[in-house]
């Protein structure tokens, strides 16, 4: 993974030294339902997941570049749900301050160039869950075509099932934006 700039943003791998920015957006109730995990009750907990994050090194820190804060993640995971090595989901979340000042979709242009361009993938995958409309709108904004609803797909960390709303982008059609201004 290769650190990557937008405008307002540095892309990067995540470092320990990222824990209480982790923490202060992890632990917001309305952060990570929205994304199938339970909000962090502890830093113990955020210090598990960072060093996942680290670990695997699919997961990148969003960060604001006034500031140098951590203020979400965005990642380019196996997608479970496709058997195909040239495919990849992505997959993000940010912190409540910054929702609704675009960030989210300057960050995930980023990452879907990075995909195709870097990584060479065939496919990217996105997916959220009916309830999630910012998400929604991140997705539709980045030009991913709607595929379908997996009904009842996601058991989430409460045990409620939700269904998946299911997007993709292929190389073809990534290319086709890139043609057509997508930058």
């Amino acid at each position: 993974m290769k650190t990557l700039e937008t405008d307002r943003l540095i892309i990067r791998k995540f470092r320990y030294e990222d824990l209480d920015d982790l923490y202060e957006y992890a632990r917001n109730p309305k952060v990570g339902p929205n994304a199938g995990w339970c909000p962090h009750e502890s830093r113990e907990d955020s210090s598990d997941i960072l060093r996942i994050f680290i670990e695997k090194d699919d997961v990148w820190a969003i960060t604001d570049k006034s500031t140098g804060k951590v203020i979400g993640s965005i990642g380019l995971h196996i997608d479970n749900k496709r058997n195909n090595d040239k495919a990849r989901m992505l997959g993000y979340v940010l912190a409540e301050p910054y929702w609704g000042k675009g960030l989210m979709t300057e960050a995930a242009k980023a990452v879907i160039k990075y995909a195709f361009e870097t990584m060479e993938l065939d496919l990217l995958s996105v997916y959220h869950y009916p309830y999630n409309q910012r998400s929604k709108r991140v997705i539709e904004k980045c030009g991913f075509l709607y595929e379908g609803t997996l009904r009842n797909a996601s058991v989430i960390y409460n045990g409620d099932v939700n269904d998946d709303v299911c997007y993709s982008l292929t190389e073809r059609e990534y290319w086709k934006l890139i043609k057509n201004s997508f930058g």
